[in-house]
């Protein structure tokens, strides 16, 4: 009965309604569970209104809720100290909302209140002295993991991006909500590195489930985000020692991954920029998880076609470990001898880049185990038509700490090296690398002149050797050709056609 008599009762027209949005009270059924909805009067906060009318303001653009406990629009100065930790929980609640960015027009108000409150919370954080308490840990992490923690549409990955080109890096794809995460992550990054933060704490709250699903953030097309997560990993690995072991794992089965599987990730710069800084603090002597990941990580990622855009941060990986132990440089080399790029020149010219970079820091006997194979593989680049392989290998010799190894060990490696001197001297089409081939052997000449003469010698000897061999070749197909050619051919015989077939064997093909 009451229900009948409550629908008789007469209802606001929509006129009003509207009379009633524009003086300022804003209705949109938040208080029953209603979607956000846009508003138009909700924009600014005028500063002498009351908390009641503040509250009545935020209830009618956000849902109950998320504006539940101290009012949110309230400002830090206007509560005491022990309402503090509160209110930025409630702001927290508050920025949990989340809008939808491809469309600019759309919740306008809605996303200039949140951004207020996010800059309200990073100045929080930022003046904060006293420890945060457990419910505003756990409603920050909750909050940015609604924010941030999200999956990558299938499109919004491009198949060649970050594994398609050889060294090539695409035109850069912008997320349309940067300037809504950029505030988030700004926010989480003050947060972890915040001596507020108690750690003994915040690892629960910021456990493997969230790190692994922030790792995974790594593979966004947005260099900024990428940029961001790279400084935030970096921290959270400062931050919570206990994490630190499964960061690593982690991050290993990222790289495995994109080597075995996949072939593309747009964020391995990234993720090796931050094992640079962890590796550089690794402890001596090295335990062997770390040799390993040196082995089964680090030198096999110079196999992808891709690795053009990351070998700067990768080499630097590499030549951390060697200054850690020098002893490692010699597995190292020979691990790189064995993805060696042989039809791929750009590939080529960078190993070369690397390879000088990691005998910059070798030592005399890590030197000499893999001189020999290191040495013939120049040898090979040296004789490369590609003149800028060819340019590169010989630019080693501009190297005084190489030139110091060489010069010690010069019985061996000048045999192997000066022969293909010679080749480029007699046979080698470019200007550049005939001028950079004089010059080496000149440093070969003052280094040793006897052992130079004595290998120029023998390099004479073995091309006489080998023109002999090939005139004795060319002379023994030449008999067995004629001997096939006056061979009468019978039923199905094998012939043996020459370059130029005999008229005899023609006839009698024919």
């Amino acid at each position: 009965m009451w229900k009948g008599f409550l629908n008789k009762l007469p209802r606001k027209s929509s006129a009003s309604r509207r009379a009633d949005l524009d003086s300022g009270q804003c209705s949109n059924g938040a208080g029953n569970g209603n979607p956000i909805q846009r508003t138009s009067s909700c924009g600014s906060i005028p500063s002498g209104r009351s908390t009641s009318a503040i509250k009545r303001m935020s209830s009618a653009i956000f849902p109950s809720s998320v504006v539940a406990g101290i009012e949110p629009l309230v400002s830090f100065k206007d509560v005491p100290n022990s309402e503090k930790q509160n209110l930025f929980v409630s702001k927290l609640n508050l920025c949990c909302a989340v809008f939808d960015f491809s469309d600019p027009n759309k919740s306008s108000v809605e996303k200039d209140i949140k951004r207020q409150t996010l800059l309200d919370l990073i100045d929080f954080v930022d003046s904060s002295n006293s420890r945060f308490s457990e419910p505003v840990i756990a409603t920050s992490s909750r909050m940015f993991a609604i924010n941030l923690l999200r999956v990558f549409p299938p499109n919004y990955k491009s198949s060649s991006s970050g594994g398609g080109g050889e060294g090539e890096e695409e035109e850069p794809v912008f997320d349309p909500a940067w300037s809504h995460l950029q505030l988030v992550y700004e926010l989480l990054l003050k947060f972890i590195g915040s001596s507020s933060l108690d750690a003994k704490i915040g690892k629960k709250y910021f456990d493997h489930a969230f790190i692994v699903k922030l790792l995974n953030l790594l593979d966004s097309e947005d260099p900024r985000e990428r940029d961001c997560l790279k400084t935030i990993l970096h921290r959270i690995y400062g931050k919570f020692m206990v994490h630190r072991p499964f960061i690593r794992k982690a991050v290993s089965h990222i790289f495995y991954h994109f080597m075995f599987e996949t072939d593309r990730h747009n964020g391995i710069a990234e993720l090796l920029e931050v094992f640079g800084s962890v590796i550089s603090g690794f402890a001596l002597p090295l335990k062997e998880e770390h040799k390993i990941f040196l082995w089964r990580v680090l030198v096999p990622l110079h196999k992808p076609k891709s690795v053009g855009v990351y070998l700067q941060q990768l080499t630097y990986c590499v030549t951390q470990f060697i200054d850690k132990d020098p002893k490692l440089a010699s597995s190292v080399i020979i691990g790189l001898l064995r993805y060696w790029p042989i039809i791929n020149s750009q590939k080529e010219v960078m190993f070369l880049s690397e390879i000088e970079e990691i005998l910059e820091s070798t030592i005399m006997v890590e030197f000499q185990k893999c001189m020999v194979p290191l040495f013939r593989r120049i040898a090979h680049c040296i004789m490369s038509s590609h003149f800028q392989v060819a340019e590169r290998a010989l630019f080693i010799w501009n190297n005084d700490h190489i030139i110091g190894l060489i010069a010690q060990n010069r019985q061996i490696i000048m045999p192997v090296i000066v022969p293909a001197l010679e080749h480029n001297s007699q046979n080698h089409w470019n200007q550049a690398v005939l001028n950079l081939t004089a010059n080496v052997k000149k440093i070969f000449s003052e280094m040793d002149e006897e052992l130079f003469l004595a290998c120029l010698t023998k390099y004479e000897e073995d091309e006489e050797k080998r023109v002999s061999l090939e005139a004795k070749r060319r002379l023994t197909w030449d008999k067995i050709e004629t001997a096939a050619a006056v061979q009468p051919v019978t039923g199905h015989t094998a012939v043996l056609v020459g370059r130029q077939p005999s008229a005899n064997l023609i006839a009698t093909l024919i």
